[in-house]
């Protein structure tokens, strides 16, 4: 019974008016795009003019900067200050040289350099807008630079001028030891009989963008009037004249030499940035019929031109205009708007006309829609039928009701894929629908074997088929195999090549067609029959990859264990070794009926979850430090500090000698004195190698030998060089809120200093029981910080040389082992994997880490994996800073552990009755660890 459907899921009215709509729409978005590629056009060509007026104006810019200075310069090679032979005779001429900084604000400083080695220099204390010299005396217009050369000794002095030229200030600066002849600008000049011009630099002194124009005296080369001239011209300027030529507000035009030195730039900037380096490595996209690109960068796109300048034509300058797209484009985007709503307006209409046509032309499918309703609800059982006098329609009833059958018979084959589980029973089942489906009886599956290179026969129903085909090449085609087959299979079978995803063969299904009228199917059928055989290769594909996610797995395991293992050369080995060690336990124990191990056992899943989380059981040391892990030192972090220890005490030594030479010169008794600084010397020789031998660690420091060593901490040296410089951005940021005191400051030998403190900032670790991100049941004590690199707290620690912050970063790493295998999206045969992994230093008396459980908490697998943690670390010869215990050795110190509630008496008794220790030490220690072993000694000890 057929009822007729009140309302319609999809109207085809509404299809075939958005079908008319989307017409129009696509012309009116040819159009608009024509439009728009048009005006961008002109837009672009505009631009690209424009550029090349920019060149111009800059070319006659730097003209206008270089030409006044290289004539003064040229006058300046006659002036009498060339042959001039002191200091006083040239600050007779220092009128000429003040002249020429006044007559230009471009011009920096002016120079010369003499023969043999004099050095003579007035530049402006003002420049470009800014104090340039702030510590001038009050009332400074020039400052004079001088450097000359006498009998071998170099002077260095600054002179400081007021407008008029009158001194105001003289100041010796003995490191002031400029040699002029070693300077590009000297070289090039003395080489040369004309104006020599650098290439844009940053001044040093003045930070500013700039040139240097130099010129050799006109007697240059006849001995004292072999001088160079010099004047230091910046063009600073020429960013803001750039910064007048830009089209947009957001437009960046830059000048750059070929060396990619930016000269100027209208943003204001000394280096070329993304979108200016773009521009010059001609970047992106050629905008057709102009010199421009298009590019992105910064989050923009932009369009490029780059332009030659005639001006400095050795210097090859080039400028580089980027405009942005959005700013540019501006008025085209404001036009196609406009045009995009005329057309959205006439869309609307055409969609109101269209909607009545479509209605007449979709009455007659919507009687169809309760009948493919039925197919949505999965009702495939139920004939589909249309009595439309449309074609259309009518096909389509009768195709749908095809596609309902052919969906019936692919749901028989689901259904068998969803309860298959062994392998061979998923295959017969699979041939058994396929087989029903064709309509004939027998049949078979072959499976492809890449070793052997052959098929073998892995189910058949009824079938004659042979067991094996022999000589199968891997790279063979399907049309090649299928003439093989026909060779070895006679009658009429039809054949599908089963191949995996990766288009690898897997497989073949085998179909015997009976004698008679029904021998052959249509190339329908055949088609059908090779598609739905692709199930058998699906089921085939899923078990090679399950065994090989599980191969994966335990590669990825091994690779991470072996990873901790390289990582450092004290722990070499001791991952893959523990597994070992612990899965030899295992077994004892669950063949063992004694005490709790009676009725232990595991299922095959546990031992394999067991074995996974012994060979994971250290990975969270893949992130402790190496410097905190090797530490051999107290002062070692990643150097050992006592060498910066050492040069302070180099400083008061050298000290003790100046003192002493301070006093002879003063006219004291040379032999107090000197037996001041011997005794000084000694004093510092004794507390040093004391301060070495506390930094060895070892033995339990005394409290008097604490004290001592802060005490020699509070002496103090004198520092000259600044702390800030050279310094990485974490110690730039721990040094921010500490101010910098003035130089030269007075520092203690041995300090704490706030600098010397890293706190834990976002990466304080969830351990503390009372922490609400502590999900693990966590119950460790966390240090306040989480380094403490200060040289007292390092050297005053009691034992060994770890601080309590190091210790905890070490112990860290099982922490970080759980948090790791926690957040693996282990399956739930794995889920215990973490705990496992995770015990092994928890202590049968609840002292342990990282969640102090007691023994009740732990099960025996956990306590098994202790065991061998621990032995494993007594006997291993993999680690330079310790020798490997023999077997007696070792279970004597476990035996202890035993008594002190470290370890599981029960698991560590089997260990050693079961004679696992030795098996074990066969395999894996040095003979001479092996020795004879009392076992009797560590039995039921209290």
């Amino acid at each position: 019974m057929y009822v007729k459907s009140q309302s319609a899921q999809i109207s085809l009215a509404l299809l075939i008016a958005s079908a008319i709509t989307s017409g129009m729409l696509v012309l009116a978005l040819v159009l608009l795009g024509q439009s728009f590629h048009g005006m961008e056009s002109a837009k672009v060509s505009a631009a690209s003019a424009t550029a090349r007026q920019l060149a111009v104006s800059v070319d006659d810019r730097i003209n206008a900067i270089t030409a006044p200075p290289s004539t003064a310069l040229a006058v300046l090679s006659h002036d009498p200050l060339a042959t001039s032979l002191t200091n006083d005779e040239r600050i007779e001429r220092l009128d000429v040289l003040a002249d020429i900084l006044q007559s230009s604000d471009i011009v920096s400083a002016v120079y010369a350099g003499w023969g043999d080695g004099d050095f003579f220099l007035l530049r402006k204390v003002r420049s470009s807008g800014a104090l340039q010299f702030p510590d001038a005396p009050d009332g400074t217009h020039f400052l004079l630079q001088t450097v000359t050369r006498e009998a071998g000794t170099v002077t260095g002095e600054w002179q400081f001028y007021d407008a008029g030229i009158e001194l105001i200030a003289r100041r010796q600066v003995p490191n002031y030891t400029f040699d002029p002849r070693t300077r590009p600008w000297f070289e090039a000049a003395a080489d040369s009989p004309k104006t020599e011009l650098s290439a844009p630099y940053v001044f040093f002194t003045t930070q500013e963008t700039g040139l240097t124009l130099s010129h050799r005296s006109s007697d240059f080369g006849t001995g004292a009037g072999s001088a160079v001239f010099g004047i230091d011209v910046t063009v600073t300027d020429l960013s803001s004249h750039l910064n007048e030529l830009r089209q947009t507000p957001g437009t960046r035009i830059a000048i750059v030499n070929q060396q990619g030195q930016v000269l100027a730039d209208s943003s204001g900037r000394t280096e070329a940035g993304n979108v200016i380096s773009t521009v010059l490595d001609q970047g992106g996209q050629p905008v057709a019929g102009t010199p421009v690109r298009l590019f992105n960068a910064e989050d923009k796109t932009w369009y490029g031109i780059r332009e030659p300048l005639n001006a400095l034509a050795d210097e090859q300058l080039q400028v580089a205009v980027a405009i942005p797209s959005d700013e540019l484009l501006a008025d085209v985007w404001a036009a196609l708007t406009r045009q995009t709503l005329i057309a959205g307006g006439i869309g609307i209409a055409l969609l109101v006309v269209a909607w009545f046509l479509g209605r007449r032309v979709g009455r007659p499918l919507e009687r169809l829609t309760e009948q493919v309703g039925r197919l949505s609800r999965f009702r495939f059982d139920t004939q589909v039928r249309s009595d439309s006098h449309i074609r259309e329609a009518h096909q389509l009833g009768v195709a749908l009701d095809d596609m309902s059958s052919t969906i019936r018979s692919f749901q028989n084959i689901a259904s068998v894929l969803n309860r298959g589980q062994d392998l061979n029973q998923l295959l017969q089942d699979i041939l058994e629908q396929i087989i029903h489906i064709v309509g004939q009886e027998r049949g078979g599956i072959y499976l492809f074997s890449k070793q052997e290179q052959e098929l073998r026969l892995a189910v058949d129903q009824h079938s004659e088929l042979p067991d094996r085909i022999e000589n199968i090449n891997t790279s063979i085609d399907d049309s090649d195999l299928i003439r093989k087959l026909r060779q070895h299979i006679g009658g009429h079978p039809v054949f599908a090549i089963l191949r995996n995803r990766r288009k690898k063969l897997v497989g073949v299904l085998v179909i015997e067609m009976e004698h008679g009228e029904h021998t052959h199917l249509s190339d329908d059928l055949i088609v059908f029959v090779d598609e739905i055989a692709g199930s058998a290769a699906v089921a085939i594909e899923t078990r090679e990859l399950l065994e090989s996610q599980q191969a994966l797995l335990e590669g990825i395991i091994r690779l991470v264990a072996n990873a901790i293992d390289a990582k450092s050369p004290y722990t070499g080995g001791h991952c893959e070794r523990v597994p070992k060690l612990a899965q030899m336990i295992l077994a004892e124990a669950e063949a063992s009926n004694e005490g709790q191990f009676a009725g232990f056992s595991m299922s095959d899943d546990e031992r394999h979850e067991f074995e996974l989380a012994a060979w994971l059981h250290d990975c969270g040391k893949i992130t402790s430090p190496e410097y905190v892990v090797d530490k051999a030192v107290k002062l070692e972090t990643l150097h050992n500090r006592i060498h910066e220890i050492r040069t302070r005490f180099e400083v008061l030594h050298r000290d003790a000698e100046i003192t002493y030479l301070q006093a002879i010169l003063e006219g004291e008794n040379e032999a107090v004195a000197r037996e001041q600084r011997d005794r000084t010397r000694s004093r510092l020789q004794e507390e040093f190698a004391f301060l070495a031998r506390a930094n060895k660690g070892g033995e339990s420091m005394s409290h008097q030998d604490i004290e001592r060593i802060r005490a020699i901490g509070q002496q103090t040296w004198q520092r000259h060089l600044s702390d800030r410089l050279g310094l990485s951005t974490d110690e730039q940021q721990r040094l921010a809120d500490v101010p910098e005191p003035p130089l030269p400051v007075t520092e203690h030998l041995l300090a704490d200093k706030p600098e010397h403190l890293q706190p834990w900032g976002d990466h304080r670790p969830p351990v503390e029981k009372d922490d609400p991100r502590n999900v693990w049941g966590f119950d460790m004590k966390l240090p306040e910080y989480a380094y403490n690199r200060g040289e007292i707290h390092n050297l005053t620690v009691a034992k060994g040389t770890l601080t309590a912050e190091e210790r905890f970063k070490i112990n860290e790493h099982i922490v970080q082992t759980i948090c790791m295998l926690d957040a693996l999206p282990l399956p739930d045969r794995l889920a215990n994997v973490p705990r496992l992994a995770g015990t092994h230093h928890e202590r049968m008396d609840g002292q342990g880490y990282p969640c102090g459980l007691t023994a009740e908490q732990m099960g025996i697998p956990e306590r098994i994996m202790a065991v061998a943690d621990v032995f494993e670390a007594l006997t291993a010869v993999d680690r330079p800073y310790k020798e490997g215990k023999t077997l007696t050795q070792a279970l004597a110190i476990m035996a202890g552990m035993v008594n002190n509630g470290h370890i599981d008496r029960e698991t560590f008794e089997l260990f050693v009755r079961s004679g696992t220790y030795r098996r074990y030490g066969e395999q894996h220690l040095l003979p001479e660890q092996i020795d004879e072993v009392d076992e009797s000694q560590f039995m039921n000890r209290n």
